[in-house]
């Protein structure tokens, strides 16, 4: 058995569709919301894997699944892993075939893409702009020959693929990202997505802007000139938008920091924390530092900060910045 395990946003999606695309398989697909990172060991817990069975990991972090990859590869699986964020140590093995590069400008769509010599690169600059990888994306698109309109295309698909990622539950999300995953893996480029009317692209398109005009309607509960900071409800828009909001916000305002907080249901908030544009580190280092954060250096996260940890998470991010 094949089992394809990835992050439910458009890095993960990408990641595998750019390999499937070139290497088609059939698979068992494992994903889930953006946040759910800790899916190598959920799928040791619920299936008695073989020698036989091969498994690729895709755009979740190894040092958020240790357990569950050692645990595979002293079965005597082979396990292809590819990835850009935290690696802590990484086993050596005979059973591991590691492509990890921690580089602020990368994402593991364009790790895929460097393997299969830029066969779907297109797909690949637009998972580059779904990461909030703006400039690289322009770059990439740029050296490919693209025109203004058509990268602006590439990047309103990569932006709207990440959106649908985000929330507590895949009931939050307008589809599961392994039926949206499966929905584009039809299309060979993503051009010809935009191009079908019956494409996820435009059920996708309206929700986004539904959302964001809320989100733009919130106010900042806390701003310097290191960070901001937006608090949105417990509500299934505030933990769709939460993500792609932030990436705005960023953009927006290059040399400060931001975050959004989303009430979660037990009144603890999930973060989003995304460094300065201008200064791409420190953000998986300053989540770390809470019990359930984490991420990378230019984006990173908290999936459950207390009302009374705010004032620390303040206090960490503008002692970084």
């Amino acid at each position: 058995m094949n089992y394809d395990i990835f992050n439910g946003d458009a890095d993960g999606i990408i990641s595998l569709l750019q390999l499937r695309l070139a290497n088609p398989v059939e698979s068992k697909l494992v994903t889930g919301v953006k946040r759910d990172i800790g899916l190598l060991g959920k799928l040791t817990e619920k299936v008695g894997l073989s020698k036989t069975d091969k498994i690729t990991v895709l755009d979740i972090s190894m040092e958020k699944n240790q357990t569950g990859l050692v645990k595979v590869l002293d079965a005597g699986v082979d396990v292809f892993y590819a990835d850009h964020h935290r690696a802590g140590e990484i086993p050596t093995s005979k059973h591991l075939d590691a492509h990890i590069d921690l580089d602020a400008d990368t994402c593991t769509a364009l790790i895929i893409d460097k393997l299969l010599d830029g066969q779907f690169h297109y797909w690949a600059i637009t998972a580059a702009y779904g990461d909030n990888l703006i400039a690289k994306g322009d770059k990439l698109s740029n050296l490919a020959g693209l025109s203004v309109e058509l990268s602006e295309q590439l990047k309103e698909l990569g932006t709207l693929i990440n959106y649908n990622g985000y929330g507590a539950i895949v009931e939050d999300l307008h589809f599961h990202p392994a039926v949206l995953y499966t929905a584009l893996l039809k299309y060979a480029s993503p051009f010809d997505v935009i191009a079908d009317n019956s494409s996820p692209f435009y059920r996708l398109q309206n929700a986004y802007q539904e959302d964001m005009a809320s989100a733009l309607a919130i106010k900042p509960d806390h701003q310097s000139d290191k960070l901001s900071i937006f608090e949105l409800p417990n509500e299934p828009w505030a933990r769709r938008i939460s993500g792609v909001y932030g990436n705005q916000l960023a953009n927006q305002n290059p040399k400060s920091a931001h975050a959004v907080l989303t009430e979660n249901r037990d009144g603890t908030y999930t973060v989003s924390l995304r460094a300065p544009l201008s200064n791409k580190q420190g953000a998986g280092d300053i989540c770390s530092q809470f019990e359930t954060g984490g991420g990378r250096a230019a984006a990173a996260g908290i999936n459950a900060l207390s009302k009374e940890q705010i004032g620390d998470f303040i206090k960490a991010v503008e002692a970084f910045y």
